[in-house]
């Protein structure tokens, strides 16, 4: 398989329905991995998303959103309807999600591997697309970096004792794993995340990042446990912070030159001091994404200006 300098995500792109606190509603594209492949683009990442729409308004409006990042959007099926997701915001900016989606993916063949390929939420246990998803992991794990973020939504994935197995599996298929401490509660209630996470990455991944809300994040390496703090910002909503990290910290590997099959030796290898400056920028991306309305992620003249400044 020809290798590219590029980026593809899998799973499910859909319309985040905003239920702002004083009851009135706003339309968004939106989406776990589709955010990422948004954000990827905007941080000016060759990327393609590998999804599923609907031929209706919103479908339209997320494949015009996706593009004016420049990302390449490959719907092999298409969808009755395009998936949505009802966002009720708390007092403090959080976000309480239900969900209207289909997940059908069937098989997906890639004459190219990319650098790197990343793919969670609910396309890695929806059925039946989930078994693509997975398949596909495998497919190209010899010449890409696998990516792998959980991004659990409970009343769509089952309890947790059933997702667990899922969740350990794909986390074993993937070289780098993010996931957030509300992932790892829901999981294994009770344990600290970076226990959690010391025990992902004995199932095989190179490097494993659990963010913590206003704590930061913490990274575990074969070497080390690296913890860096979140940016100081105000508030304006949580939807998308997640998934900017995400593509924030892609970024950051892939500045590092640590992304693709042949990076790999490299990767597992990583010093504490890039790892500190990768997860770091990953966390300014999420900051930013947090000052503003929706799940809208830097540009890389925005966060590299904020990365100069310090300051979100």
């Amino acid at each position: 398989m020809t290798a590219v300098d590029g980026a593809v995500v899998v799973g499910e792109a859909l319309t985040d329905v905003i239920v702002e606190r004083d009851g009135s509603q706003t339309r968004h594209p939106g989406g776990s991995p589709a955010n990422v492949a948004y954000g990827l683009g905007r941080l000016g990442r060759r990327t393609a998303l590998i999804t599923e729409l609907g031929a209706d308004r919103d479908g339209d409006a997320i494949r015009a959103h996706l593009a004016s990042a420049g990302v390449e959007v490959r719907t092999q099926w298409s969808a009755a309807r395009t998936s949505s997701a009802i966002a009720s915001l708390g007092v403090d900016g959080s976000a309480d999600y239900r969900f209207e989606l289909t997940w059908d993916l069937g098989p997906v063949a890639l004459t190219e591997a990319p650098l790197v390929l990343h793919t969670g939420s609910l396309a890695t246990t929806v059925a039946p697309g989930a078994a693509a998803v997975e398949r596909l992991l495998g497919a190209v794990r010899q010449d890409t970096t696998t990516s792998y973020d959980p991004n659990i939504r409970p009343a769509l994935m089952g309890p947790a004792a059933e997702l667990r197995e899922r969740v350990e599996r794909l986390v074993a298929a993937s070289d780098v794993v993010k996931a957030s401490d509300q992932d790892t509660a829901f999981l294994e209630p009770g344990r600290d995340p970076a226990d959690v996470a010391r025990d992902w990455l004995r199932l095989g991944p190179a490097l494993v990042v659990v963010t913590l809300g206003g704590a930061g994040a913490v990274a575990v390496t074969r070497r080390d446990e690296v913890r860096v703090p979140a940016a100081t910002v105000t508030v304006a909503d949580t939807v998308g912070a997640g998934d900017s990290f995400t593509a924030g910290l892609l970024d950051g590997l892939w500045r590092e030159d640590l992304l693709g099959g042949a990076a790999r030796p490299r990767l597992r290898e990583i010093p504490a001091a890039v790892v500190e400056r990768v997860v770091r920028r990953a966390t300014l991306a999420a900051a930013v994404t947090v000052s503003r309305a929706g799940a809208n992620p830097p540009t890389r003249d925005e966060l590299d200006a904020v990365a100069r400044s310090g300051a979100a």
